[in-house]
């Protein structure tokens, strides 16, 4: 089983900068291992479904973004700490939300719906003000 453990959350001001962090532990029910997981990012503001932000391809590194956070926000893995991280720059009001982090075992393409996703981490809680 893969646990994921988010953290980094807080309160900022409009225009302000967090960085979140996604600890992962443990390995599938095939074996696999942080390093050989899709990660992804995605949010859930009150009263909307959860939403997709950024997703990472174990294999390639190669990075995919929703349209919202598009050069603003950077998601990285540091393999060797078995982390995933995003970046969040020129924060807005709008991207408050509880944010979390998954992983998905099945791909080797990086994905951007919450179904392709097998392992979430609990959240952690961004809020912005204006």
């Amino acid at each position: 089983q893969v646990q994921l453990v988010e953290s980094g959350g807080g309160l900022v001001q409009a225009g302000g900068s967090l960085r979140l962090s996604c600890a992962a532990s443990g390995r599938t029910a095939s074996g696999r291992t942080f390093s050989n997981l899709n990660m992804g990012w995605f949010r859930q503001a009150p009263g909307k479904e959860r939403e997709f932000v950024a997703a990472i391809s174990w294999r390639s590194g190669s990075t995919t973004y929703a349209d919202s956070v598009k050069g603003r926000f950077t998601i990285s893995r540091d393999n060797a700490k078995n982390t995933v991280y995003l970046q969040m720059n020129s924060l807005k009001p709008e991207d408050t939300a509880v944010y979390y982090c998954a992983a998905d075992e099945r791909r080797t393409v990086i994905a951007s719906t919450v179904s392709a996703y097998d392992y979430w981490g609990q959240g952690t809680r961004v809020t912005v003000s204006s």
